[in-house]
């Protein structure tokens, strides 16, 4: 009887946000997708889901912290903009965002008393959007008074993990691009030289893919199941980011044919050629962006008519590999390719 009200119940809830069951069932297999896991996993993320959205509905919403570095806000725009009813939709009612310089609706003295109370009473997820600034002592950034730098470690040290997303949180970024005056780095990096142990899930991208950002949130919030999603060497989700994107390329055929783009406007980028002579860096950035797309899956940059500029390159122990610095200028070979006999 129990679990028959509990479904009812998860039913009611899915209604009144305008979700069909099977429409439910599909935007599970889109986080399976997102966090590239297989289809298999499916019912188990239903069952996650459902029961999170439950407990979620007698208050039981997981804190999120959120803080900007040194940022444009970008993956905060990509993640707010995300349509209804949709994956994020759900996950965001499992979550309680106590604070965010951006989308929090309190300012000011209240919304930093926000931050403390959450980081006091622990058990929340931090979100770290931008470049850490060390210049200056730190002074490069100050948020409310306090140096950038002691705000990141005070929210680090009491979360159970941190999320750095976007290529300037993962490595930082543009504005760790030659010379970089500010001395950005990366959050994992930071906080190693800190001395917080507190984990680090790095998630890049200019800006980071917000599907990518739920399927870690579904990880670490929903399925509290830490495992489930691998993580490669640069602590990114190996689902997303061990393939390449010329891995999954729709113009991946135009390749292998020798059939490529060598100036824009040309009858080959009509015919939607391989960009690669003309700056796309496929087959050196490691991402799924081909997979998940972009805008809730309606295209992507490759698919727009641009070449890939690898904006998800991003090496987490060394700012100087940021993805501007290593793949400027974009719209120019990056090296020469050897296909058999052929160069390209």
């Amino acid at each position: 009887m129990e679990n028959h009200a509990t479904t009812a119940d998860f039913e009611g809830m899915l209604e009144a946000r305008g979700v069909s069951r099977r429409s439910f069932m599909k935007l599970c297999g889109a986080i399976a997708a997102a966090a590239g896991l297989s289809q298999l996993a499916v019912p188990r993320i239903a069952e996650a889901l459902e029961k999170s959205v439950i407990g979620a509905k007698s208050g039981d919403l997981y804190p999120v912290i959120w803080i900007e570095g040194a940022s444009c806000t970008g993956c905060t725009e990509a993640f707010a903009q995300v349509e209804t009813p949709d994956a994020a939709t759900v996950v965001l009612d499992m979550i309680s965002l106590n604070y965010s310089e951006t989308l929090s609706a309190a300012a000011g003295h209240s919304m930093e008393e926000a931050k403390a109370q959450t980081i006091a009473a622990g058990n929340y997820i931090l979100v770290y959007e931008g470049a850490v600034l060390e210049g200056w002592g730190g002074n490069a950034l100050r948020v409310a008074g306090e140096v950038g730098t002691a705000a990141l470690v005070e929210a680090a040290e009491s979360a159970n993990a941190v999320v750095a997303l976007g290529s300037c949180a993962v490595n930082g970024g543009w504005m760790a691009a030659y010379p970089n005056p500010s001395s950005a780095l990366g959050v994992q990096q930071y906080l190693q030289k800190a001395g917080v142990s507190t984990p680090v899930v790095n998630v890049p991208g200019c800006p980071a893919n917000p599907e990518w950002l739920m399927s870690v949130l579904v990880d670490v919030v929903v399925m509290k199941d830490p495992g489930l999603i691998e993580l490669n060497s640069f602590s990114m989700p190996a689902g997303l980011f061990d393939q390449t994107i010329h891995d999954n390329c729709e113009r991946r055929g135009h390749f292998e044919n020798g059939e490529f783009v060598y100036e824009f406007g040309s009858e080959e980028e009509k015919k939607g050629y391989c960009l690669y002579p003309v700056g796309c860096r496929g087959p050196q950035t490691r991402a799924v962006c081909g997979i998940t797309l972009y805008n809730n899956r309606r295209s992507w940059c490759v698919q727009a008519g641009a070449p890939c500029i690898g904006c998800c390159e991003a090496n987490p122990m060394n700012p100087g590999q940021n993805w501007v610095e290593t793949n400027t200028p974009f719209y120019s070979r990056f090296r020469d390719l050897r296909v058999g006999g052929l160069t390209f």
